[in-house]
């Protein structure tokens, strides 16, 4: 009897808080306060459009990943974002730079070094030439080392931007920066704006994916495909490509699938009654996981087995089908945006070509990591090509940020093996299909790659011009936050209309 005075006492006072006062009465006070607390947390309500909006969209069923038309008709539907982690060096790669052999092994010029800051380097370091021996290929005549022998027969596919560069020289940051538009966390990924603005094609699979391989993560961590303000519907979903795809994909030991569907439902009618009373936007995105996840259990696995391709095909790509790689992402790619995917990413470790051992060497290192990438990105752009996809699919290719003419020397002392620091002010990204010209080389560095000369893009000019290739304004996809509308670009960026097909 007392636990139930108790509780009767209990439900009482609940009834006369602020927050039960505000809910109930009948003057319009409560609903006008919870209206500027949503709208101060993102939440204005409005659903029916990419501009300004801040709720996530739902069609008929629901659903806050329905396809949705662009703001104009883009050249691309979907993107392929391959990131080198560590950013691999331009100098070795596709910048030549005949002029640097003369330097090499020379104190570096004074003027290179004043008011500059890098992440290593200190005091006077030497010239490095370059590594690679570069020829011409292609209709286009596009420099590629011979690092990379399979993308020379695919450079009039490419556009290459020579003259990238960014605010940020340590890797954390500078990731960040490239996919959120922002050094700092907490604002969401380029996959994540995407698929706000144009939902997803395939309502079985995730609108994002990321594939990692190279045994690390990214230095920004999943922040770099995390969906910060936007509802979290839009971050990137990983997958593994070994074991089981997506961790607890199965159903538990004991739990038959037809009850795993009611207990779903059930769930889905729990959440629905509370999105009807206060419209969080993140109800609908827990409302709609528990059915994608529900889905996922079947086409997940089809999706990522490979063992099904033809062995041509394997061969083309150098993939072995027991074991995770990055050719096998390369391959795993193809087939999810085949299968209506909107944005996968790929991330690759291991492209920091310092000179402290022999992986992160300049000369040892980075030719066994283009032996391990070089087949499967030429494979990919000629696999997608062949299947009709590439032109309206956006391939992207890069790192962070640039690395040095000049030799790494750590605190000052020569290092055991041959590398380069981090660079801001120059490096090279391409792009092919999905709107973009076909054997293109866009800007110039001067003659020892140190800086942008001529047409330089800067990484919020790169991110304008993917969502333009998509159909999107950068400066009109936005999200209210905190106050005001957010985009991707942040303040700045311009289209590179130039590269435009």
């Amino acid at each position: 009897m007392n636990k139930l005075l108790q509780e009767l006492q209990q439900a009482a006072l609940q009834r006369e808080t602020r927050r039960h006062f505000l809910h109930t009465c009948s003057t319009g006070l409560g609903a006008m306060a919870l209206g500027s607390f949503l709208e101060s947390c993102g939440f204005a309500g409005k659903t029916d459009d990419r501009v300004g909006a801040s709720a996530a969209p739902v069609n008929a069923d629901g659903s806050p990943m329905a396809v949705r038309p662009a703001q104009f008709s883009g050249k691309a539907k979907r993107v392929i974002y391959i990131h080198m982690a560590g950013s691999p060096s331009q100098l070795e790669l596709f910048d030549y730079k005949p002029e640097l052999v003369k330097y090499n092994g020379k104190d570096c010029p004074q003027e290179l070094l004043t008011g500059k800051k890098f992440a290593f380097i200190r005091g006077v370091p030497k010239m490095l030439g370059p590594q690679g021996k570069f020829g011409q290929y292609g209709q286009s005549g596009a420099w590629v080392s011979d690092l990379l022998p399979h993308l020379q027969g695919v450079v009039d596919d490419i556009t290459f931007l020579k003259a990238m560069h960014t605010d940020q020289f340590n890797h954390a940051p500078a990731q960040l920066l490239m996919h959120t538009g922002s050094a700092r966390l907490g604002r969401p990924s380029i996959g994540s704006w995407v698929t706000y603005g144009l939902g997803s094609e395939n309502d079985n699979l995730p609108g994002y994916i990321v594939l990692a391989s190279g045994g690390k993560q990214p230095d920004a961590g999943k922040s770099v495909w995390g969906s910060g303000f936007l509802p979290s519907v839009y971050q990137g979903v990983q997958c593994r490509t070994e074991g089981d795809p997506v961790l607890y994909v199965s159903d538990p030991d004991g739990m038959p699938r037809d009850l795993r569907k009611q207990t779903i439902n059930a769930i889905t009618d729990i959440n629905q009654q509370q999105y009807d009373d206060v419209k969080d936007p993140e109800i609908l995105t827990r409302i709609a996981q528990y059915e994608l996840a529900y889905r996922m259990q079947m086409s997940v696995p089809e999706a990522m087995d490979i063992k099904g391709e033809p062995q041509y095909m394997l061969d083309l790509y150098g993939v072995n089908p027991n074991q995770g790689s990055f050719a096998r992402n390369c391959l795993l790619a193809r087939r999810l945006v085949e299968r209506g995917v909107r944005f996968v990413q790929l991330f690759d470790w291991g492209w920091d070509s310092h000179g402290t051992s022999t992986d992160s060497s300049i000369d040892l290192g980075l030719p066994e990591k283009c032996r391990q990438s070089d087949q499967a990105v030429a494979a990919l752009l000629t696999d997608l090509k062949q299947r009709g996809l590439l032109d309206d699919t956006l391939v992207v290719w890069g790192g962070e940020f640039g690395r040095t003419p000049m030799q790494e020397n750590r605190d000052g002392q020569t290092l055991p093996f041959k590398g380069r620091d981090h660079h801001l002010d120059a490096f090279t990204v391409w792009m092919a299909g999905g709107g973009v010209k076909k054997g293109f080389s866009f800007g110039e560095t001067d003659d020892i790659g140190y800086y942008g000369v001529k047409d330089k893009v800067h990484v919020h000019d790169l991110q304008a011009t993917i969502l333009h290739l998509l159909g999107f304004n950068h400066e009109k996809l936005t999200y209210q936050f905190q106050g005001r509308p957010f985009r991707l670009t942040d303040v700045a960026g311009k289209v590179v209309k130039p590269i435009l097909a």
